[in-house]
């Protein structure tokens, strides 16, 4: 399928089928988010294999079941070496098309030099040289390339050193959920590798400054804990954070002090002078010029917000707010033009699914707990967060609970089902039946973090008792319910075999499930041809459901998968 990386052209408004018509009841479109098809020689570690799921097992025995891919290419990232991610997923089954991203548009911007030809970089840089304070580098610090990639940092540092830059500042989220749990090291080594040779060669100041797991400081998202936000800006703002030689020497402290514990929620650190007991290397002052440096949007929004928002901020107290030139490397929401300033474009997404049927005149319902709400609402409709047509669309969020995913492996799942079966119901009984649902569970993705097996198998055997209330209701109301994932997660929870095998807590490479159920159908679903499953990504969903609809498929997305 063709791949864009240009601004998106409009979609023709939709057409009704020549042969398909709506059924009674919505075309629902579910998203296991996180739940894979995992490799048949590894099903000792497959949670989603080792769960108990008799109703996506029935739904992946109809006719329609199928396997589609959702990682790579296919929805839009660098290479078939990368993992698929919610972002990127959930972009392609609402835009029906696949777009570069924020790793392919970036890793093109930095090889070509056009990031630090562009105005941004340059203002972010004069800011320096006039106050003559340091240039603060703050993000994700890993090769997951799902929210950042390391060599995009140390190519900018390279980058600031040469055009004379005399003092850079790097504070560091550390990773352990995109990469491997306890794996921050060789990433804080490459680092200060890279910040030696530059202190040597080019004779400047740059050092790490502060540090902390990306699940406990900073990278909060949806406003689901905003006293993330807070440790974070403590922690890389005022300096005000348990004190360290180096960053190294906390990693290796905190590993040892607490087996358990894995880089995504390692305590936040600072870096201090006089072998760690001095004044803190690199708080954010005055005059300083900053870049967040992940490119994807959903956990760099909020701190992006501290930044620059002004009296009317409300996440947390900030204190004294520095005054500093502030960038993002991508902006992280269109319609809040968050941040001002950012180093590379977006991707541009016109005629997104639900931006076509709210043109036509068609009744939308997104749902999902917080953790994945701004997915069914901002990510499906092309980066953008407000309905298209409010009258015809309701956004519904449940909220999520603050505690400890893996004591709760079920999450919000119930609710969520509840509050989707009561909404269907309601618009019927109002008169105004809704056309289309989606619905995001988030439980295998959230609890495949944790890379506990057995709760990342409740999680699983969660969302499957869901689908068996949706498959219900589905058959009540006259429905079509259309099953599928964004990426994998839970079907991989180990790396490895023997005495090399280790914990695995990031997403997967493997395709994911489709599966339509259709009780209109004799078989229970209809037979699906086009490309098969090694051609056949995340993106064809959108044509797929258009066409349940009674529409005919848009000219410029993905084909269909429905027969012919």
């Amino acid at each position: 399928m063709a791949m864009s990386d240009s601004p998106a052209t409009s979609i023709a408004p939709l057409r009704p089928h020549a042969e398909r018509k709506a059924p009674d009841g919505p075309v629902v479109c579910v998203v296991m988010d996180g739940v894979g098809i995992g490799k048949p020689d590894a099903v000792d570690g497959d949670a989603v294999a080792l769960a108990r799921t008799p109703t996506l097992d029935w739904l992946r025995g109809l006719p329609s079941g199928t396997s589609l891919r959702a990682h790579g290419t296919a929805v839009g990232m660098p290479s078939d070496k990368d993992m698929g991610n919610s972002e990127v997923g959930h972009n392609a089954l609402g835009a029906g098309r696949v777009f570069d991203q924020g790793a392919a548009l970036v890793e093109r911007a930095v090889n070509s030099g056009s990031l630090y030809a562009g105005e941004v970089w340059r203002w972010l840089l004069d800011g320096v040289r006039e106050s003559g304070e340091a240039l603060h580098f703050m993000g994700l610090l890993s090769d997951g390339n799902i929210h950042s990639h390391i060599d995009h940092l140390l190519a900018m540092l390279r980058q600031a050193a040469s055009e004379g830059v005399k003092q850079a500042r790097v504070h560091v989220l550390t990773d352990g959920r995109d990469v491997p749990g306890r794996s921050t090291l060789e990433y804080i080594d490459r680092l200060e590798a890279t910040l030696a040779e530059l202190n040597a060669e080019a004779g400047v100041d740059y050092r790490i400054a502060s540090g902390g797991g990306r699940m406990l400081i900073t990278m909060d998202r949806y406003e689901a804990e905003w006293a993330m936000v807070e440790r974070g800006w403590k922690t890389h703002v005022r300096g005000e954070a348990r004190k360290f030689a180096s960053a190294r020497q906390a990693v290796e402290t905190l590993y040892a002090e607490d087996e358990n514990v894995d880089d995504q929620y390692l305590p936040a650190f600072v870096v201090a002078d006089e072998g760690g007991v001095g004044d803190p290397v690199g708080p954010i002052r005055d005059g300083a010029s900053v870049v967040f440096f992940n490119f994807r949007g959903d956990r760099a929004l909020e701190i992006t917000r501290a930044f620059e928002e002004g009296e009317g901020f409300a996440g947390f107290e900030r204190g004294p707010v520095p005054k500093v030139r502030y960038a993002g490397m991508m902006q992280y929401d269109g319609d809040l033009a968050l941040p001002t300033r950012f180093l590379v474009d977006p991707p541009a997404i016109a005629s997104s699914m639900g931006e076509l049927l709210a043109a036509a005149g068609k009744r939308q319902l997104a749902i999902a707990e917080t953790h994945k709400y701004g997915h069914v609402t901002y990510f499906w409709n092309g980066n953008r967060s407000e309905p298209f047509a409010p009258e015809l669309e309701r956004y519904v969020e449940i909220p999520s609970q603050l505690v400890g995913l893996d004591e709760r492996p079920w999450m919000r799942a119930a609710e969520v089902t509840d509050r989707l079966i009561t909404e269907v119901d309601a618009a019927a009984r109002a008169g105004a039946p809704l056309d289309f649902v989606r619905i995001n569970y988030a439980n295998g993705d959230m609890i495949g973090h944790t890379g506990a097996l057995g709760p990342t198998i409740m999680a699983v055997e969660a969302v499957d008792l869901c689908l068996g209330r949706l498959v219900a209701a589905t058959r009540r109301v006259g429905g079509v319910l259309v099953v599928t994932a964004d990426h994998g997660n839970a079907d991989q929870m180990f790396d490895g075999a023997g005495d090399a095998r280790r914990v695995r807590t990031s997403h997967t490479l493997n395709p994911v499930p489709l599966a339509i159920f259709d009780p209109r159908e004799s078989t229970g679903g209809p037979v699906l041809t086009g490309p098969g499953s090694a051609e056949a990504g995340l993106a064809n969903v959108a044509s797929t459901c258009l066409e349940l609809l009674g529409f005919a498929a848009p000219e410029g997305y993905a084909p269909s998968l429905l027969r012919r």
